[in-house]
């Protein structure tokens, strides 16, 4: 059964999204949006220091989820968005900034099913030339 979550914020530009955080202005602030250019893929939008960070949230083929990563890092899976986000409050987990400030949305949306298969690329097989791949400051 699908969830919902106010850090969800559903299929918004990355410009809104950029707007959203920008507003809160402060370091940690962070919501998850429908990826643009990805079908079924989201992404957790971090701001820091007037700048926002993207990262891939992936599913795998059992549900789980994952934050993309640079080649070497290990992955981590969660069974929920709820404990992947808690996760990645603590500090030292290999984001530019630790969640710190959920932005919310004023309505709840639901965020897509994981048990609705959709015929969607694996996400391993995407070619890496479509990243952009963040180091820490």
């Amino acid at each position: 059964m699908a969830s919902a979550l106010a850090v969800y914020h559903g299929a918004i530009s990355k410009l809104e999204c950029e707007d959203r955080l920008g507003k809160n202005g402060k370091n940690g602030a962070y919501l998850i949006r429908d990826s643009e250019t990805i079908q079924a893929a989201m992404c957790l939008c971090v701001y820091r220091q007037k700048v926002v960070y993207t990262y891939r949230i992936l599913q795998n083929n059992t549900g789980n989820y994952t934050l993309q990563t640079t080649p070497g890092v290990e992955e981590k899976f969660f069974k929920t968005i709820e404990e992947l986000v808690h996760h990645y409050k603590c500090r030292g987990q290999g984001l530019v900034q630790h969640l710190c400030h959920l932005v919310k949305r004023k309505t709840l949306l639901q965020l897509p099913d994981p048990n609705i298969i959709e015929e969607v690329p694996d996400y391993e097989n995407v070619d890496a030339s479509d990243y952009v791949e963040v180091l820490p400051s």
